[in-house]
């Protein structure tokens, strides 16, 4: 699986790649017929709010792609949550596909 990252607003971060990568990686072993994975973080800077940290992930896999995201206080738990979210999804695709 090859994974590609994007960061707007915001400079890059090794650390973030790598935890990241870390996640993604366990889904890959879980379901071995992932593709590809793009990954942006972004950083928002809202008056009325905190500042928030966005964590978007779209996932290639046979069929339709498979897209997540989750707004967080921190990157950390943009990436968990985000990744939580693609991991029910990749649930649900699994059981629809048929043996031949």
């Amino acid at each position: 699986m090859t994974i590609n990252f994007q960061y707007v607003r915001m400079a890059k971060s090794e650390a973030m790649n790598e935890f990241a990568k870390e996640r993604l990686d366990k889904l890959a072993k879980k379901y071995d017929w992932i593709i590809n994975a793009q990954v942006h973080f972004k950083a928002e800077h809202d008056s009325k709010k905190q500042n928030g940290r966005v964590c978007k992930m779209e996932l290639s896999v046979p069929g339709p792609r498979i897209f997540a995201e989750s707004y967080e206080d921190t990157f950390e738990k943009a990436i968990k949550n985000t990744i939580q979210d693609l991991d029910k999804q990749l649930r649900k695709r699994k059981k629809t596909f048929q043996t031949h």
